[in-house]
């Protein structure tokens, strides 16, 4: 029996998401926790004829957690795109003082309820949340780095699509498996265009060409808040790249092999390469990379990676890790205050 817990799933991305689960054959239960409007959510999803069977947890007032706490009991996976989303004019730091107590409030029910559970984090910003998980977990004993990951899938799929838009003639955006490493905001995001398949397209590019391309995939998010003009901002990508990593994820669980994806992790020793995949990125506690999964998360981490990259790229490694470490110790502070 697989049962994923989508925390959050009444708003614009946990729609879609929670859609995408309730279609998956794999899973056999789905739990829908939101403080709002979640029961109509699950009632909807509810009339689908897909395997799974689907409940939604509403709690009867903001001191309740017990509906959050029933949601995670038994949960395999939990999905987490809770929060408030980003709007026109608000930084990702804006963002972080309303998520992060969000954040930490879910992660101390989730490390009660569900410890074993795999935790995938989109709430932005992902560089400063996944910390807060991180730290959480450790006060309450429960914390697994092969568990916790955070979901910078977007930026990949951004990767992909960008590319093949400017060989529509020769590419599909399904050709490519763009490695995108470093965090999941602005200037963190690397895009490694010059490994792979997408190198001999990469290649035939000016230099301008190239900036706005690695430009368009780090601020691909601001595209989307400003084409909704204040209706919001990346949901229905947003969900298809976090079901992508669960899916995935639930693949790798249920025995599939070879399956690796970038993800936000904690490079903690107990990870196989996280040792290694640390030095090259300047001692930094956290870092998207492209890991291989296994039925207990996280395996290996595939740094090798790093040493492959060109000139330009090392550049955008050095001002991505800067960044970085200021965004994780926010995170950091947040917590252990």
């Amino acid at each position: 029996m697989v049962k994923v817990a989508v925390l959050g799933a009444a708003g614009g991305i946990g729609q879609p998401l929670s859609l995408l689960v309730k279609l998956n054959p794999i899973v056999d239960e789905l739990a829908l926790f939101d403080v709002v409007n979640v029961p109509g959510v699950g009632a909807d999803l509810g009339h689908i004829n897909s395997n799974s069977t689907t409940e939604s947890f509403l709690p009867e007032s903001k001191e309740d957690k017990t509906a959050l706490a029933n949601a995670l009991k038994g949960s395999d996976i939990v999905i987490i795109p809770a929060g408030v989303p980003r709007k026109p004019g608000m930084t990702r730091d804006d963002l972080f003082n309303i998520n992060a107590s969000i954040c930490q409030g879910l992660a101390e029910v989730i490390a009660k309820n569900s410890p074993k559970a795999f935790v995938l984090v989109i709430s932005n910003p992902v560089n400063s949340t996944v910390p807060i998980f991180a730290e959480t977990f450790k006060k309450a004993g429960t914390f697994d780095p092969k568990r916790l990951f955070g979901v910078t899938t977007l930026d990949i799929v951004r990767a992909n699509t960008f590319i093949s838009q400017l060989f529509p003639k020769e590419t599909k955006p399904g050709d490519f498996n763009v490695n995108v490493v470093g965090g999941h905001s602005g200037e963190t995001i690397v895009p490694l265009y010059s490994i792979g398949r997408t190198k001999k397209y990469y290649d035939e590019l000016n230099e301008e060409q190239k900036k706005a391309l690695i430009h368009r995939v780090q601020f691909g998010g601001d595209e989307v808040v400003q084409a909704k003009n204040g209706a919001g901002s990346a949901t229905l990508s947003m969900a298809y790249a976090g079901y992508k990593l669960a899916e995935s994820i639930l693949k790798a669980v249920n025995g599939e092999s070879n399956i690796v994806e970038c993800t936000f992790l904690n490079l903690d020793s107990s990870i196989k390469g996280a040792s290694e995949a640390k030095k090259l990125v300047n001692n930094s506690e956290f870092f998207s990379l492209p890991v291989l999964l296994g039925k207990n998360g996280i395996e290996e981490v595939k740094y090798e990676i790093l040493n492959e990259v060109n000139s330009d790229e090392k550049k955008l490694l050095e001002v991505a890790i800067d960044q970085l470490s200021k965004n994780i110790e926010k995170g950091v502070a947040f917590a252990t205050k």
